[in-house]
């Protein structure tokens, strides 16, 4: 499995022979020339996971990727969006993608939850090489290969994603959706999470348009 970073929340995940992008937001850059891609799968419709001004583009740049997403996504897009429901499976050639949680995170009581789909690939034995939980908290029933651990959020304490990251006991786990700190800041979330993770969980961090292979 290759994995790239382009900034926040945003991974392009190369599986099985299999090109998925995530999550391409407002806070994401250097996705915006990938060709060839296979599908392009959206957690939620919070901008910093789907811009409005450049998902255009790289649609008409990719004419045959399936696009996948939240069921609410999918309802105001239209056109060719495939809602993505928990316990839904799609198999992309040799490819599975297994939808999981359904909603995101509560931000604050008084603010809407919307959909939030919790995108799980891999294959029918092993469905759970990488996990893209995008906006929630949510625990797969399975072993996971790789978690993209969402890292810091305005809606979870440090200790909430230590917690998830105990949980969920990946082999692997790299941080998200840290485009909302200055730089200088990542060190205090990254440290916790590396020093406080579960035993035998590599943590690695990606930095934006650097790519690792697990």
């Amino acid at each position: 499995m290759r994995i790239a970073h382009f900034g926040h929340s945003c991974l392009l995940v190369e599986l099985n022979g299999k090109k998925v992008l995530f999550d391409p937001g407002t806070f994401s850059h250097g996705f915006e020339g990938l060709t060839d891609l296979d599908a392009i799968a959206i957690t939620h419709q919070h901008p910093d996971h789907i811009d409005p001004n450049r998902i255009e583009a790289l649609i008409d740049a990719n004419p045959d990727a399936r696009l996948l997403s939240d069921p609410q996504t999918a309802q105001q897009r239209g056109g060719r969006w495939e809602a993505v429901h928990a316990g839904n499976v799609l198999d992309l050639g040799e490819l599975r993608i297994t939808g999981g949680g359904g909603r995101h995170a509560v931000i604050h009581p008084e603010l809407p939850v919307v959909d939030n789909t919790v995108f799980q690939l891999g294959t029918a034995d092993d469905p759970a090489q990488l996990v893209h939980p995008g906006d929630s908290l949510w625990v797969p029933p399975v072993r996971v290969g790789v978690l993209a651990l969402p890292s810091v959020a305005p809606w979870m304490k440090i200790s909430e994603a230590v917690d998830y990251l105990r949980a969920v006991s990946p082999r692997s786990a790299l941080p998200i959706h840290y485009g909302i700190i200055a730089p200088e800041a990542q060190g205090v979330y990254f440290g916790r999470l590396s020093e406080m993770g579960p035993a035998g969980t590599e943590f690695t961090v990606i930095e934006p348009e650097d790519q690792r292979e697990f």
